[in-house]
């Protein structure tokens, strides 16, 4: 793609020209980038596109070579592109004849889905280099580290290139977060039997047993992934609900009858101790989460989804001077200011949420102030998403956030089994519901369990964001027939009475 080739002086680095990315000429103390963002995943490279639009001399740093980020190479667009497929097969298997379609056989050819996922992601990581080059963007293929707060060591992912420095009025800290291991160190993962999500999505058989320790949404989207070809799927989860942090009570609790009924078993309130792998399976000794007798389940695939950690490794962080706090993240302040004046940080190494869309925001915010001083990120506005079937989302309060806070609120729910459209494509599982503030009407929360919760969705954040009541949402018009109603009449409860209820 390009290369960095080292001068004579060395606070000087020439940048090498290439067709696909137009690199221009020189990064130097005399005259260095207007901004340099680290990390080239959903915040870095959205960052480094609308720094270049705002008129700013912008490079972009990625080690992996190629643009995206975890999110598009190992995480949210592979895992989509399984759970789409997957959910196909499924269907095909199982639901077809219901609905007058017979398939007289289906088999599963991993090779060929796995393969899907790949061209899918290859296709997008080329996208963004494109829109590299649209917006003349320098993208350097490399590892950064600081030399101080303005100086970058870059080392080039090619052995024939030799290391280089980079100049940069302003550094956006973008490197995202990696697995985080199991805690105590007493599972080792090897990406083959004992694996991360990495792991789980190039499996190249589907296994017997498969366990998945962690029932937050990682957890949950490649066990139906494995489920759905035809694996037994046993979620272990510490806590006593599924879905993670920010997941409303009911939703969970329906979200788990769902997925049950599909054949995903659960073990809530456990805590795995150990594993052990013997004679080509993995044993795992767990207990109950408050203590008590210990058990031991078998399986030949362990898929461990206990989170996520913020990635600073290598990027000598030390020698910009920007502060970290006790849990490794980047501190910022409400301008993504860190502790250095010309350093910002966005996405999963700083604080809040760990979703590609928040680090978007973020990205577009933080290269806003600095070239306007302004910028704008509500996250109270944040939507979160399961991409099972069906899918679950949510934005805003829960029931138990709300209950905490001591606010008086009303609920208005619509079930999908009273959804035209819903009823005519058999895919009835599920409810939207609204929690709305007592006296004034204003919306608080959305929380959709159901079909296309994903993408209606987005209709809860704008209302959140434009500070609507369900009363606004209940009188406009959505079209007929659309699973979108079932949003409509979930605002008119909250308001009154649905119609179709």
């Amino acid at each position: 793609m390009m290369h960095l080739r080292r001068v004579a002086q060395r606070n000087i680095t020439r940048v090498g020209k290439s067709r696909s990315t137009g690199l221009r000429g020189l990064a130097t103390a005399a005259e260095p980038y207007d901004v340099v963002v680290v990390g080239g995943g959903p915040g870095g490279y959205v960052a480094a596109i609308k720094a270049a639009q705002l008129g700013l001399r912008t490079a972009c740093v990625e080690k992996r070579g190629s643009l995206g980020g975890t999110c598009l190479n190992v995480g949210c667009i592979p895992s989509k592109a399984m759970l789409n497929n997957s959910h196909l097969y499924h269907q095909a298997k199982h639901d077809f004849e219901r609905r007058g379609i017979e398939v007289p056989t289906v088999n599963l050819n991993l090779a060929k889905m796995l393969e899907a996922k790949t061209n899918a992601v290859t296709g997008l990581t080329k996208g963004i280099e494109l829109l590299f080059r649209q917006n003349k963007v320098d993208y350097i293929k490399g590892t950064a580290s600081f030399l101080s707060n303005t100086r970058l060591s870059i080392q080039p992912i090619s052995e024939s290139d030799s290391t280089s420095e980079i100049e940069a009025k302003n550094i956006v800290i973008a490197t995202g977060s990696e697995v985080a291991p199991f805690p105590g160190g007493s599972i080792q993962i090897d990406e083959e039997q004992i694996v991360s999500s990495t792991g789980a999505l190039e499996l190249q058989k589907v296994p017997e047993k498969m366990v998945v320790i962690g029932g937050g949404i990682i957890g949950l989207e490649m066990g139906s992934v494995w489920s759905r070809l035809g694996a037994e799927v046993t979620v272990v989860e510490f806590l006593g609900a599924i879905g993670g942090a920010g997941i409303d009570e009911e939703v969970a609790k329906q979200f788990q009858r769902t997925l049950t009924k599909q054949g995903l078993k659960f073990k809530l309130n456990t805590k795995v101790l150990s594993a052990e792998k013997k004679d080509g399976k993995v044993y795992l000794e767990a207990e109950p989460a408050k203590g008590g007798k210990s058990e031991t389940l078998e399986a030949d695939v362990v898929l461990v989804a206990v989170g996520r950690r913020p990635y600073t490794d290598g990027l000598n962080i030390e020698a910009a001077g920007v502060e970290l706090d006790n849990k490794g993240r980047v501190v910022i302040d409400d301008q993504f200011t860190t502790s250095q004046k010309n350093i910002k940080c966005i996405g999963d190494v700083t604080f809040g949420p760990m979703l590609a869309h928040k680090a978007e925001e973020e990205g577009i915010a933080a290269v806003e102030f600095l070239k306007t001083g302004h910028g704008h990120v509500n996250y109270a506005a944040i939507p979160s998403v399961v991409y099972t079937h069906p899918e679950v989302a949510w934005v805003g309060k829960t029931e138990q956030d709300l209950k905490a806070e001591g606010v008086k609120y009303k609920i208005g729910k619509f079930s999908f089994a009273a959804n035209s459209r819903a009823k005519t494509n058999l895919d009835t599982e599920g409810f939207v519901k609204f929690l709305t503030e007592a006296e004034t009407d204003r919306i608080l929360g959305v929380h959709i369990i159901g079909p296309n919760a994903g993408e209606m969705i987005a209709e809860g954040v704008l209302a959140l964001e434009y500070g609507a009541s369900s009363e606004d949402v209940a009188r406009t018009t959505h079209a007929h027939p659309t699973l979108s109603e079932a949003f409509k009449e979930a605002a008119m409860a909250a308001n009154g009475k649905p119609i179709h209820m």
